[in-house]
């Protein structure tokens, strides 16, 4: 039973590390990322250490008006505290001031570590695998209404993207 709790609770922090993103809630990346992590993105340098990546992940996204994370847990490997995980990602990101949407394809390849009780995200090595740009359709968006509503805790639809 504890190996099914596990598989979950790595399962969770991987969604959750996207939500966060999401939400523009950076600091709960502090809940899912280990103090010593390791994390590269694509073919930029690594950056060291949970407060960094938080730090160049808010500096990244600072012009974002939204952002939507799918990710998809396809394998955990549990050996005692320490695992392996296999995500999926396809991510959509529309930045103010541009006219299009981002799409990205993309693959974790996570190690994490159950660190003081919880586990914790302690390499991130994220492939990317494709992208691409893609207009806004925001005549599509007026015909149904426009972005929203607004949910509490997560960014405002802005006035321009309805």
């Amino acid at each position: 039973m504890s190996d099914l709790r596990d598989l979950k609770a790595i399962e969770d922090i991987h969604y959750r590390y996207a939500s966060s993103v999401d939400s523009g809630q950076m600091h709960r990346l502090s809940e899912v990322l280990h103090p010593d992590l390791w994390a590269q993105y694509g073919n930029a340098d690594p950056v060291r250490g949970a407060d960094n990546v938080i730090s160049w992940m808010s500096d990244f996204t600072k012009s974002c008006e939204w952002q939507h994370h799918l990710l998809n847990v396809y394998h955990v490997d549990v050996e005692g505290d320490r695992a392996t995980a296999l995500v999926y990602h396809t991510s959509y990101e529309k930045f103010a001031g541009d006219d299009e949407v981002c799409f990205l394809v993309a693959r974790y390849h996570n190690e994490v570590v159950r660190h003081e009780g919880t586990w914790k995200i302690s390499r991130l090595v994220f492939e990317i695998l494709y992208g691409d740009r893609r207009p806004a359709e925001t005549d599509y968006l007026a015909a149904v209404g426009g972005r929203g509503p607004a949910v509490p805790g997560w960014p405002a639809p802005r006035a321009e993207a309805r």
